[in-house]
């Protein structure tokens, strides 16, 4: 389910890859990868166009709108039919391995005749890999480590995709008459950043019309299970989605059962238990005489608990309850609080839509300030140059005197191999703010990787340190870096944290978000948006960041500009170069 772009963007990697895996031109992968981000990052749906709409998409000509034609018209694509027939499915299978590009899976498999994800695994184990070229130890750990990132992702969907599911299932049902409440609830509703199945709750008094308009969606490959009060669909994509029934008067308790983890459910059963209650999907009850304590609202349910309400991020036992007893928790940062994005791109770089565009996007969503942070020089395949970005300045000054947000010029720098970054001292004093990230050398020793990051925070115009673990999740693994001793840098020298939205990324993950908090850390919740669609990944971003249990105050980007800039200049005086 979800929008046809997403589906229609990951057909034209995979034929990029393709091409890659089979020879062919260089350029020619480049235009697919190009056409594939561009349509992942369209506002309109795709399965809307004709081919003249198709042809406006940036970096989709005639040849690749045919393409998107004939693949949302028959369901598959015809040219990839054939390239992948000339592919061997052991080479297809190798390619799933996050840490394993399309040529080093060819490789393996010409050099080493494996034909599977064991096979591999058992060659690496047996030294088989050593001696060959561009295979040494650490190549080894890595494809390793890659192949158990693949194996823990199994059956599991990204936050964005489970979503875009769920979303369009409650809207079915909301639409059923009798259907008196409906909405998603376990760890979607906790923000995980991944999703096994989706847990639907809706309220009615007679569950048979809601089942029957559940289980004969479009979208249903296969009804798992269906019953009077729980069915079981699985839909296109292999995601599994559970829809239960219960009375209004029990949706507060059901809605509290079916959306904590098990742990924090415990938790709160056993507080129930030590004062004679017992707590189901169905209400809290008294023990001696099984009367109805609570059941219409979650908030009534825990109060009666001598709890406060817990918000369903929290929900995981990590002192959420004891916060809880105690009137402890913290108001949570929400959406509303956010009063600016501080890492975007265009196509000036690797983004799909003009600045223009993406400025409209921001003053569209009435934000108060907007940085606009392309791609520095340090990344060949960007062609940045400095009188590309100083001309961008001058068109965002144009565009900053027609009034809305005020209009941050910025960049995201590159962290070299050592910590340095791409441009001297008196070209980066003339940026608002600068963004710096990781891009490369991503496998480099521990002690090496902490000093690169500690030293990229030392320098007094990096505002920002952008996804810092650089993980892509199911693809590629986190940074093996000390990040307590980062997290200590970045307090230490007022540098910014970025929690990227961006749904793959969501980084730093909530874990780490716990452990900053505690250095002193602030943070900034970006959406590293490349084109207008993705603005509306803040959401992942601010429940990612409810899982680390900030507030507002912690994000930089919910203060007022006046604060934020004073901010930027602190570090820049505080750590100033001798």
């Amino acid at each position: 389910m979800g929008r046809a772009n997403d589906a229609v963007a990951a057909m034209l990697q995979e034929y990029a890859d393709l091409l890659t895996v089979t020879g062919g031109e260089q350029f020619k992968t480049r235009v697919y990868e190009k056409a594939a981000r561009a349509v992942a990052g369209h506002q309109v749906d795709v399965a809307t166009l004709d081919a003249g709409g198709l042809r406006q998409i940036p970096g989709v000509g005639a040849s690749i709108a045919d393409k998107i034609a004939e693949y949302l018209h028959n369901g598959h694509l015809a040219a990839m039919d054939t390239l992948r027939e000339q592919v061997s499915g052991g080479v297809l299978e190798l390619t799933r391995i996050p840490t394993l590009g399309p040529k080093r899976a060819v490789q393996l498999h010409d050099e080493l005749g494996v034909d599977s994800i064991d096979e591999l695994r058992d060659a690496i184990v047996a030294g088989k890999l050593e001696g060959h070229r561009g295979f040494g130890a650490r190549a080894a750990e890595n494809i390793l480590h890659g192949i158990e990132v693949l194996e823990r992702s199994h059956g599991r969907v990204l936050l964005s995709a489970a979503t875009a599911a769920a979303e369009q299932v409650v809207e079915v049902l909301r639409g059923v008459p009798g259907c008196l409440r409906c909405t998603w609830a376990g760890s979607l509703r906790r923000f995980r950043e991944t999703v096994g199945d989706v847990d639907v709750l809706a309220a009615a008094s007679e569950p048979g019309p809601l089942m029957d308009a559940f289980t004969r969606l479009p979208s249903v490959d296969d009804v798992l299970a269906k019953g009077a009060t729980k069915s079981s669909v699985r839909l296109q994509g292999d995601l599994q989605v559970d829809l239960r029934v219960v009375p209004l008067a029990s949706w507060g308790a059901a809605l509290q059962y079916f959306t904590g983890s098990k742990p924090h459910n415990v938790r709160v059963r056993e507080i129930a238990v030590r004062a004679g209650f017992k707590l189901s999907e169905y209400g809290l009850f008294r023990v001696e005489d099984g009367s109805l304590v609570a059941s219409e609202t979650e908030e009534v349910v825990y109060e009666r608990l001598g709890l406060q309400w817990v918000p369903p991020p929290l929900r995981e036992d990590r002192g959420e309850v004891e916060a809880a007893r105690e009137g402890a928790l913290p108001a949570l940062v929400s959406a509303a609080d956010i009063r600016g994005d501080l890492h975007t791109h265009t196509d000036l770089t690797d983004g799909v839509a003009p600045l223009a565009e993406m400025v409209a996007a921001a003053r569209a969503r009435g934000y108060e300030y907007y940085a606009v942070t392309d791609h520095a020089k340090n990344m060949p395949m960007q062609r940045m140059t400095d009188e590309k970005m100083l001309a961008q300045r001058r068109e965002l000054r144009e565009l900053a005197s027609a009034g809305g947000p005020v209009l941050l010029h910025g960049t995201e720098l590159n962290i070299g191999p050592d910590g340095e970054v791409d441009w001297p001292d008196e070209f980066l004093r003339g940026f608002d703010l600068c963004v710096a990230s990781v891009h490369s050398h991503f496998t480099q020793p521990a002690e090496q990787l902490t000093r690169r990051l500690v030293r990229a925070c030392e320098n007094p115009y990096v505002t920002v340190l952008g996804h810092p673990t650089t993980r892509l999740i199911g693809k590629r693994p986190p940074l093996d870096a000390d990040f307590d001793a980062v997290l200590a840098a970045a307090a230490r020298t007022g540098t910014i944290v970025e929690i990227n939205s961006f749904p793959d990324r969501l980084d730093l993950p909530d874990e780490l978000i716990l452990r900053a908090k505690r250095h002193g850390v602030r943070f900034a919740i970006d959406t590293d948006a490349h084109a207008p669609v993705h603005l509306d990944h803040l959401r992942y971003g601010i429940g990612t960041a409810q899982r680390g249990w900030l507030t507002a105050d912690d994000v930089v980007n919910t203060w007022p500009i006046e604060r934020l800039r004073a901010c930027i200049e602190t570090k820049r005086a505080a750590v100033a170069r001798p």
